[in-house]
């Protein structure tokens, strides 16, 4: 994979081109609706039944999502019961930089699995460009939609002393910008898995050359940088062989920055980038989610 990462890179720098769109992997296999728990495209990995999500607690819709006046519809799941929110726990999910929330239901179904079935809420969205949300991806962007959550969460009573934010790969840049930069809500905890260090840094690692990151793209994402001015506890979930994002040169240097009241690091040995709930057993990635929501 790596590999992989480092031949683009190259391409990018020969062609003076931007790494910036494809940043994000929008829409790699594309749907026309959303299916959720009927979809039968490519997913990262399958559920058993014993994890299904009964249809009276899956709630899709739209919400509206303002980047400096440039409003947008984006698509929103919650799985839980929405008249409880006022009083439950919400972990907010961010997904990653591949296709929508179709590709990442079972992730979220699992996580809704936490603590026993809908004990907690869980909250995706598919960012702008993503999916059949309107717009088109970019930083400032996804740091907008998932604040529009954030937004539709608090006009239904969620306050950030039940605020969980969780982040997975590219998720791992809104959830730690909003988490030690909170607009709509203070969150009372935050999860990483697999988090990157920086846009500099992930195209130095990537293309092993030691250049500037500001060569091939605009992003100034910097995970590394905003952990600093998170205080809430923080639970970092990375494998170690993963390699599209590093544990050594990304995660490991994210989870050192943090200074905050509680750090937990939980390394799964021989994962890669997308199967820590896998390597882990369904079972034991809920009992280290259940464990760190419940002591802090």
């Amino acid at each position: 994979m790596r590999t992989t990462v480092a031949i683009i890179l190259c391409l990018f720098l020969s062609s003076c081109m931007r790494l910036d769109d494809m940043f994000y992997n929008a829409n790699y296999n594309p749907i026309d609706r959303y299916l959720l728990d009927e979809y039968t495209g490519p997913v990262e990995f399958e559920l058993e039944a014993q994890y299904d999500i009964d249809k009276d607690k899956i709630h899709l819709f739209t919400i509206p999502s303002d980047l400096n006046g440039d409003i947008k519809n984006i698509y929103a799941l919650y799985l839980g019961d929405t008249s409880r929110i006022a009083t439950d726990t919400v972990i907010l999910y961010c997904h990653g930089n591949k296709d929508h929330l179709d590709f990442y239901y079972p992730r979220t179904a699992l996580l809704a699995n936490t603590g026993g079935k809908n004990r907690y809420g869980v909250m995706s969205i598919d960012y702008r460009g993503f999916g059949l949300s309107e717009g088109k991806p970019s930083e400032e962007g996804l740091y907008a939609d998932v604040n529009a959550a954030l937004k539709w969460l608090k006009g239904k009573g969620l306050t950030g002393d039940r605020l969980v934010m969780y982040g997975f790969s590219m998720g791992t840049a809104p959830a730690t910008e909003l988490t030690a930069n909170p607009v709509e809500m203070n969150p009372s905890a935050l999860i990483l898995e697999a988090p990157f260090a920086s846009a500099e840094v992930f195209v130095q690692d990537g293309a092993g050359l030691s250049i500037p990151g500001s060569y091939i793209v605009n992003l100034k994402i910097d995970n590394a940088e905003e952990i600093k001015k998170v205080t809430v506890p923080f639970l970092w979930i990375h494998g170690t062989a993963d390699d599209f994002i590093s544990m050594e040169s990304h995660g490991q240097v994210v989870f050192q920055n943090y200074h905050g009241v509680r750090g937990q690091a939980c390394t799964v040995q021989g994962a890669g980038h997308s199967d820590c709930p896998v390597m882990l057993t369904y079972s034991g990635y809920l009992h280290v989610i259940s464990s760190f929501i419940t002591v802090h």
